[in-house]
């Protein structure tokens, strides 16, 4: 009687679940805001619409593959997925190129040296000093490889059931119900909230208004007083740091 029962719930639980085409025609919305966020960050030469047809992709995909007996929201399931092809479609295009890796990759290499070497956060003087290059096009680098500080969030880890999970989700603060989730979103959670409390005080407001707010970088600069290019520049610094940080609790 028990197995006939437990049979009759898992049979309702699969009843009770939306369809593939249910999932996609409700997270369109997701699509275009998640484009819409990403764009926002690159130049205006590259075409809005490729990412769109790219992150459906993702959607469409994320729908097939989804398994919700492993314990992951589709929500979280769907965003890595619909990011990754927005990535692979800017590759595809060679925006993020080489060059620009390695120039982000030097940057947060030069972060994490100097505050090791001064036990504290370095300042943007030290930072471009270190680089050998003026303060001006210093923080014309970090404009530059801004949109690769966004893109650094998605990066970083897998649960223990293979799901990616990164910064991303810890920021923005999403429900996970896998237990081995639970338990890395705890310590991800403890290690980043202490990651951003070390943050100079703009960067962390700019990193706290960008996520949890959900403020472009427009809306910051109204706040703080400050030019769209000056966020851009405090928000790249901001990440940049806090990697640092996480990298060496890996």
């Amino acid at each position: 009687m028990n197995c006939l029962l437990k049979a009759y719930e898992q049979e309702a639980q699969r009843v009770a679940l939306p369809t593939r085409d249910e999932l996609i025609i409700s997270h369109l919305p997701m699509v275009k805001f998640l484009v819409g966020r990403i764009a926002s960050q690159l130049p205006p030469h590259l075409d809005r619409e490729d990412l769109m047809s790219a992150a459906v992709i993702g959607l469409i995909t994320a729908a097939e593959r989804f398994d919700p007996l492993r314990g992951v929201q589709f929500k979280t399931f769907v965003e890595q997925r619909i990011r990754g092809t927005i990535m692979d479609e800017l590759r595809s295009q060679d925006w993020l190129t080489r060059s620009l890796r390695e120039k982000f990759k030097r940057l947060e290499h030069e972060f994490s040296v100097l505050e090791q070497k001064l036990g504290r956060n370095p300042t943007s003087e030290e930072v471009s000093s270190a680089m050998g290059m003026d303060l001006e096009n210093y923080f014309r680098l970090l404009e530059e490889v801004h949109f690769l500080s966004v893109v650094s969030l998605d990066d970083s880890w897998e649960d223990e059931d293979g799901s990616p999970f990164g910064l991303l989700d810890v920021l923005e603060d999403k429900a996970i119900e896998n237990p081995q989730s639970q338990m890395l979103a705890r310590e991800m959670v403890d290690i980043l909230a202490e990651a951003i409390d070390t943050l100079p005080e703009k960067e962390r407001i700019v990193v706290t208004l960008y996520y949890y707010e959900e403020l472009n970088l427009k809306e910051i600069g109204e706040v703080l007083s400050l030019t769209e290019s000056r966020i851009c520049q405090l928000h790249s610094q901001a990440i940049l740091r806090m990697r640092g940080k996480m990298k060496q609790h890996k």
